[in-house]
């Protein structure tokens, strides 16, 4: 029996050329504010708004990245970022999987307790004043390690890799291990960790982009303008027009020029503060799919 060729009809077609219209419009709408800030810290200050589409630098200029590389709060920043971000989502991934995996064994005695009790943290927290103090009472306020122990475990992140362990590793494959004499640790560290590499970038591309991107907890927690991270002093440019090292010589000089430079700065430091997202994404992409739709079939 000849199988049935489907052709479409016009309504189809038009159908088609209309999702891709609309796609292709979401699309520029979405980009160009990121192309727009991109071309805007490549471009000469006073040229940035001769045109009321900015789609390439105008009077290619790297004035803004030059005052980057001159202000220490910039580069202390970006260090400090870095330095929470790796330790932070190595502590994350860690204990996310300390506690997912006894979670994912069917033996686990009161894992439905544990479930529950970790989930009631997912909606109700003891809010920030409580909060405060307790990390307070541990000392911990105004260190590196404020900035890393309260949000070391994402309870809904560790769901997830439980309900990906449940899965992916097969139980036969569990059985012979202990059989082989394994224990647990062994059996995590040699078994269930190799084979769950998919879960793992996903983890490390979420706690990652969080980690980087946190500048409330650096806001409320630490005092000491040498531990800011860099975003805290992305929003300090941003929203309060600060600029550290280079304020003064910026509020000190009235040309019209200077002024302009600011403009450029603050453009330089979003590209500079997002860059390391966008180069880390490509990394962990081919696993970024697969592990978060096999991890969030089931509950």
């Amino acid at each position: 029996m000849a199988k049935a060729i489907y052709k479409p009809g016009k309504a189809d077609k038009a159908f088609d050329v209309a999702n891709i219209v609309i796609l292709i419009v979401f699309t520029l709408i979405v980009l160009y504010p990121i192309i727009f800030v991109v071309n805007a810290s490549f471009s000469d200050p006073t040229k940035i708004f001769d045109t009321p589409l900015l789609l390439w630098p105008r009077g290619f200029s790297l004035d803004g990245y030059t005052e980057i590389l001159k202000n220490k709060d910039i580069l202390v920043g970006f260090k400090n970022a870095v330095i929470y971000t790796v330790l932070g989502t190595v502590v994350n991934i860690a204990v996310t999987t300390l506690g997912a995996y006894p979670l994912s064994r069917k033996g686990f005695e009161g894992k439905g307790f544990f479930t529950i009790f970790f989930t009631i943290t997912m909606f109700f927290s003891g809010g920030l004043i409580p909060t405060y103090l307790v990390n307070q009472q541990l000392g911990i306020v105004n260190t590196l390690w404020v900035m890393i122990l309260p949000g070391a475990l994402s309870v809904y992140n560790m769901i997830l890799m439980r309900t990906y362990f449940q899965q992916n590793i097969p139980s036969e494959l569990i059985e012979s291990a202990y059989v082989d004499g394994a224990n647990d640790m062994q059996l995590l560290w040699k078994v269930v960790l190799p084979l769950s590499t998919p879960i793992i970038a996903v983890m490390a591309m979420f706690y990652g982009v969080g980690r980087w991107n946190d500048y409330f907890n650096a806001m409320i927690y630490l005092q000491d303008r040498s531990k800011f991270p860099l975003q805290l002093i992305l929003r300090e440019i941003l929203v309060q027009g600060q600029f550290g090292d280079t304020s003064q010589a910026l509020i000190g000089s009235a040309s019209a020029q200077m002024m302009l430079l600011k403009l450029t700065l603050k453009y330089s430091v979003v590209v500079v503060s997002t860059l390391p997202v966008l180069l880390f994404y490509p990394v962990v992409q081919k696993y970024f799919e697969k592990g978060i739709m096999v991890g969030a079939i089931k509950g």
